[in-house]
């Protein structure tokens, strides 16, 4: 593993479209948050995996091998390899390693996690990547670094331009020891940016990430941005997700072409047992390998939405998923997952 400052000539941050080598997820125990629920959240994620692994090979890291991997029966297209490794939670996304590409070559970044800005225990989730990479399971370089990052809170369109937003990278609880124009310039630097777009407006109702840009806008193409609206006036997200279309419309990509704004439905609000409302968003989808998995929540826009993915990438099948278990821990699809670029080699 190599700790010193990174030469970041010929880097490039790939774009979550382009082909993968596998999806890693990191399963749930009972000794987490999810204990109360436990039955149903485990049913949530062995059919995510299946149906991932129709797609592409899946990295599940768990508690215990055996015990786990008994629990899926359906076959699937590709392998899911199983490997044990102690976690405090389930958000890949967050935790994972990043991949980017090096003269060409594949080079995985491991960022600090401090559990969205120490707001969790994260201690064992922190170790996952450098755990995975000390067990062999990488044959790439692996490069960790000082400097607090979720992969939920960037997106990237794969030619030079990463979208994030303010109120996630300029947490207080993050990397307090830079402001924005510093901590533009390191992500410039790190991923061989020519752009980083600032989102300084939206958010949901009980989102704990300090409002990851996989919960609001996604890059979808060079020239094409999806990304939450909400219609109703009365709801509380209004005024907020209203600013950020505006600023969404005066965004342009490192060609100086502004995007196409492609809007997603605001499902129906989701509440818990206590009446809190949970974080439902379609933003929350997962790219695979020839297809594109929606988060469904048993709403009626969940029809709407996976319409308009079907008209947004039509070279790709598109499927929903079953995400609603996964809300109430106040995160989605794309969170519980990160995708390895397909020059990145896992060794299971």
């Amino acid at each position: 593993m190599n700790k010193a400052s990174v030469s970041c000539e010929g880097i490039r941050l790939p774009a979550e479209w382009e082909d993968q080598s596998f999806i890693q997820f990191t399963f749930p125990h009972r000794n987490s948050d999810w204990a109360y629920m436990y039955d149903s959240i485990v049913s949530c994620f062995v059919e995510i995996i299946q149906q991932v692994a129709q797609f592409e090979p899946v990295l599940v890291v768990c508690y215990s091998r055996n015990e786990v991997s008994g629990l899926f029966v359906s076959a699937t297209l590709f392998p899911i390899y199983f490997v044990e490794i102690d976690s405090n939670d389930t958000w890949a996304r967050d935790h994972g390693a990043i991949s980017v590409l090096k003269d060409g070559n594949a080079v995985l970044y491991d960022f600090a996690f401090n559990g969205w800005g120490q707001k969790f225990e994260s201690s064992l989730d922190n170790l996952i990547t450098m755990n995975l990479s000390e067990k062999g399971l990488f044959s790439n370089e692996l490069v960790s670094l000082n400097f607090v990052l979720e992969g939920g809170s960037i997106e990237s369109d794969g030619i030079g331009t990463l979208l994030t937003t303010s109120e996630c990278l300029l947490s207080p609880h993050r990397n307090p020891q830079l402001n924005k124009d510093q901590i533009t310039e390191f992500l410039k630097e790190l991923f061989g940016l020519e752009k980083v777009l600032w989102l300084d407006h939206g958010y949901l109702r009980g989102d704990d990430t300090d409002s990851h840009i996989d919960t609001l806008a996604r890059i979808c193409s060079p020239t094409t941005i999806a990304y939450v609206k909400c219609d109703s006036q009365t709801d509380e997200h209004y005024a907020a997700l209203q600013m950020m279309e505006k600023q969404l419309k005066s965004f342009t990509n490192a060609n100086n072409e502004k995007y196409k704004l492609v809007a997603l439905p605001f499902p129906d609000p989701c509440f818990d047992a206590y009446g809190e409302r949970l974080p439902a968003t379609y933003a929350n989808f997962l790219f695979v390998n020839g297809g594109v998995l929606v988060p469904f929540y048993n709403v009626p826009q969940d029809q709407e939405a996976q319409k308009i993915f079907e008209d947004l990438f039509p070279d790709r099948i598109v499927k929903g998923v079953n995400c609603r278990p996964l809300i109430e821990q106040h995160g989605s699809l794309h969170c519980i997952t990160m995708q390895y670029n397909r020059k990145v080699l896992l060794n299971p």
